[in-house]
């Protein structure tokens, strides 16, 4: 049932129409700018005719984001490649200190062209 315009509003319908303007603002169609001087609507809103008028130029109902595909959502795992290049530099360190030799250094660049490169072409795959 639609309220009327000019029916007051409580704590409870700001509330509702902020998560309703702060999902418009995660789904982009609100600059930061847009965002603050809207939110400052809300909050000043006092009928449901007040909060009408924040909401009339964006759709109903915002679309939420989708899941991430199932190959993604694998958790910690998921990214193992990226955790392997940033541990390379302190595990050179660590045995750079114990064995004195400064070639363990050289396993910071190769991590990176190995680990690297297959990063990327996973990426190109997937905006094919």
């Amino acid at each position: 049932m639609e309220e009327l315009p000019e029916i007051r509003i409580g704590t409870a319908e700001r509330e509702q129409a902020m998560r309703r303007l702060s999902d418009h603002f995660a789904a982009g169609r609100l600059s930061v700018a847009e965002f603050d001087e809207r939110s400052g609507s809300v909050a000043a809103a006092l009928t449901h005719g007040d909060l009408d008028e924040v909401f009339t130029d964006l759709p109903a109902e915002p679309v939420t984001a989708a899941a991430p595909p199932a190959d993604r959502a694998g958790g910690f795992l998921a990214e193992w490649p990226a955790r392997v290049i940033a541990a390379i530099p302190i595990i050179a360190i660590i045995l750079f200190f114990t064995t004195g030799s400064w070639l363990w250094f050289l396993a910071i660049p190769l991590a990176g062209a190995l680990f690297g490169t297959r990063r990327h072409q996973r990426d190109e795959e997937d905006k094919d």
